[in-house]
């Protein structure tokens, strides 16, 4: 079997699926360019590990297309002293782009696996900065609020008040926000003081429904 060339297939990944859509930020391109996604995903599917697609992952869940990764990544606007709040490890390979970037990453997942799961490849990978919990996402990670950034990885008909009160004034949230059952939009919020909030609009997009209590 031929052996894979994983630094040139991210190469590739990033100057035809990412930078050709318009994702610009440095910080964001070279972390794509150097966490290995073929370490977060399943085993049969490592070959294509770098199609411009989602896959599936443990648990009836996915691991989101490479260019929506970085989009969102991008939106947030991160510095290297953020503070991030991820909901929805999945694989956890968005929190290890994101670790790639911010101090400090918090990321919690509903499902006990991939939880389990994403927290052994970030050890495995040497991010002492990403921290995974299993638990209810819309509810936050309260002990370390304010985040600078908040990303959301997971659809729901409204944004959790709970989660807007852990983003910092001037802070950006990202989700994808259900319109209809089969019609979802990326959407960035800037909190600009403890009641209002600029909204951006950054495309039509698919995600699995966040899940827990709200």
């Amino acid at each position: 079997m031929k052996t894979l060339d994983f630094a040139s297939l991210r190469e590739t990944m990033v100057e035809k699926q990412i930078k050709s859509r318009g994702v610009m930020d440095p910080a964001v391109l070279a972390a794509m360019r150097k966490i290995p996604r073929e370490k977060f995903v399943l085993e049969d599917l490592v070959p294509e590990a770098y199609n411009d697609s989602p896959l599936p992952i443990e648990e009836g869940q996915t691991i989101s297309q490479p260019y929506m990764v970085a989009l969102m990544t991008q939106a947030l606007e991160l510095k290297p002293g953020s503070r991030v709040l991820e909901v929805g490890a999945g694989s956890g390979y968005a929190a290890a782009v994101l670790g790639q970037i911010a101090a400090e990453v918090y990321s919690i997942e509903y499902f006990p696996k991939l939880a389990e799961l994403a927290q052994s490849r970030l050890q495995e990978l040497g991010y002492t900065n990403v921290h995974i919990k299993q638990g209810d996402g819309a509810l936050g990670w309260k002990e370390h609020a304010p985040y600078q950034g908040i990303s959301i990885t997971a659809a729901a008909t409204k944004i959790p008040s709970t989660l807007l009160e852990q983003l910092s004034i001037g802070g950006k949230l990202v989700m994808p926000l259900a319109l209809a059952p089969f019609a979802q939009e990326l959407v960035c919020i800037t909190k600009q003081n403890e009641t209002e909030y600029a909204y951006a609009k950054l495309g039509g997009v698919m995600f699995v429904p966040l899940l827990g209590k709200n």
